[in-house]
This record gives C-alpha cells, sequence and structure tokens, in this order.
C-alpha cells in the first residue's frame, strides 16, 4: 500500500522521472528494493552519489550520476562508526551528550562537504533542471537530497528509520508526547518517576537547540543555496510523503499525520520458513 501511495505522486502514463539522493552503507540497501520495484513498474531512475560512495553500485534499474568530492569515504566512515559507538558507551549523561554534539558537528560538516560537491556542481545541476524529475527520494537524516528538491522545485519522498531530536515528527507536524515517551539517552522506560517525567521534559525542550547546533552547517549551505535563512525543520517540512521503518513492535506507539507510512520490514531479506 505504502508503495502504491508513493507510486501516486509519479506519472501513470507510461512511468515517471524519479531522482534518487541517497545515503551510503544500510540507509542504500533499504531504498533499493524500492528503486527495483519501481523500476518494473517502468518508472525511470536517475540516482547521484559521490565518487567517494562504493556502495551505490550502477545497475540495470537506475542510471548511477557519480559527482566528485573533496573528502575521503574511509575518514567519513571512520567518524561515523565512532559517533556510533558513543550512543552505546556508559558514560555520565553531560560527557555522552558532550561527546555527541562533537562529534556530530563534525559528521555533518563532512556530509555537507560532500552536498556543496554536488549543490555547487554547475554541469550536474544543469542536466538535473532538464531532466524533468516527478519526485526526489531521498533519506532526510543527511537533508542534502530535500535541499537538492527545494533548488529544483520537485516534491520530495523521505524514506527513513528516524530522526534525531525527532525532528521527523515536528516537520511532520505530528503531536509530541514527552509525558510518556521516553527521549533518547535517557535510559528511562514508558513508566516513569515524576523526577523522570521532569527529566524528560527538560530534555525535549533542549532537543531544538542540540539538532540546530549539529545541522548549522547544513542550515548555513541551504540557506545559501535557497537564497533565505531557513532552518532544517523549515526545509524537512516540505517533505510530501514520509516512508518511516518503524514497527511499534520495537517502538513507542506514537500519533501520526496521514503521510507518515510506515513500511517497517522492507529492509528484510525474504527467508524460507522455519521448519515445525
Amino acid at each position: 500500500a505504502s508503495v502504491l501511495l508513493f507510486l501516486s505522486l509519479l506519472r501513470s502514463a507510461g512511468g515517471g522521472k524519479l531522482l534518487v539522493v541517497p545515503m551510503d552503507e544500510s540507509h542504500w540497501l533499504s531504498l533499493r528494493s524500492l528503486l527495483v520495484a519501481l523500476s518494473q513498474k517502468g518508472h525511470q531512475i536517475v540516482t547521484v552519489a559521490p565518487e567517494e560512495n562504493s556502495s551505490v553500485e550502477a545497475s540495470e534499474y537506475h542510471t548511477l550520476k557519480r559527482y566528485p568530492v573533496p573528502l575521503h569515504r574511509e575518514e567519513l566512515r571512520a567518524r561515523v562508526r565512532s559517533l556510533g559507538n558513543d550512543l552505546f558507551e556508559r558514560k555520565p549523561f553531560r560527557e555522552r551528550i558532550t561527546a555527541l554534539l562533537e562529534k556530530a558537528q563534525l559528521v555533518s560538516s563532512l556530509h555537507t562537504s560532500s552536498c556543496g560537491s554536488l549543490l555547487h556542481n554547475k554541469g550536474l545541476m544543469r542536466h538535473l533542471r532538464s531532466g524533468e524529475f516527478d519526485a526526489v527520494l531521498t533519506d532526510p537524516l543527511v537533508p542534502c537530497g530535500q535541499i537538492l528538491a527545494l533548488r529544483l522545485s520537485v516534491p520530495s519522498v523521505f524514506s527513513l528509520r528516524g530522526f534525531p531530536c525527532s525532528s521527523d515528527l515536528q516537520a511532520a507536524q505530528c503531536p509530541e508526547l514527552p509525558s510518556y515517551v521516553p527521549r533518547t539517552l535517557t535510559d528511562s522506560s514508558d513508566h516513569m518517576t515524576f523526577i523522570q517525567h521532569v527529566e524528560n521534559s527538560v530534555l525535549k525542550s533542549l532537543d531544538s537547540f542540540l539538532c540546530s547546533f549539529a545541522y548549522l552547517p547544513f542550515e548555513l549551505l541551504a540557506s545559501g543555496v535557497l537564497h533565505k535563512q531557513v532552518t532544517v525543520k523549515e526545509v524537512l517540512c516540505h517533505g510530501s510523503i514520509w516512508l518511516e521503518r518503524k514497527d511499534f513492535v520495537f517502538e513507542y506507539p506514537m500519533p501520526v499525520v496521514p503521510n507518515i507510512i510506515f513500511t517497517e520490514g522492507i529492509n528484510c531479506g525474504k527467508k524460507k520458513p522455519l521448519s515445525q
């Protein structure tokens, strides 16, 4: 059903044209099965990826366009891996927040550098403008694809697992319930004491500051490209459809708006049934 709704964005007669701006590693693997299905429906798919991105490979189901970037892939992978490790280290809360902020901003700066190489590549941008795409499909965790969609005045579809600071829920205008949904890094359950409820509410108020700090390089890039002052939340709120790879078996239940569609399991391999 989610794929059918997504297809409704594209021209039904003769297939539509889709521009894909993927992330590396597992994010790309989650998108790939969707692109195969769209290609089989007759849609034309163009994917843009940096030269250092080796996860995105050429294939018969899409046309791959690469662009040069000033950073090395291994450097970016090492920074992202270090950031992920910090999420699981059992350090005092203040130390965890400080380390995460420092590394998140560094990773954001590296991704911004790669995104700037795309948006300022005059030859490639000229080619994309002439492509007359019907939609942009991207993972908004790195909002480069959405900035490109706004630059090209093309509607966008997001495929994601989640977003820091619940920015995806805010941008999609979903109600947030800090009263019982614990915030990241609190280690609380959904059965909180009064003190934990207070801590949860305080952390929610800090979320926007923390994400603004980490995503500041992207806000500066977007403001320059779009020729107006914008925040990441303002950039993301233009997303037409949110394909969220979530399942309430693993997530806390939450109210959502109609353009958020859960696609849990889309990236799971099809295995044979277990024997009795």
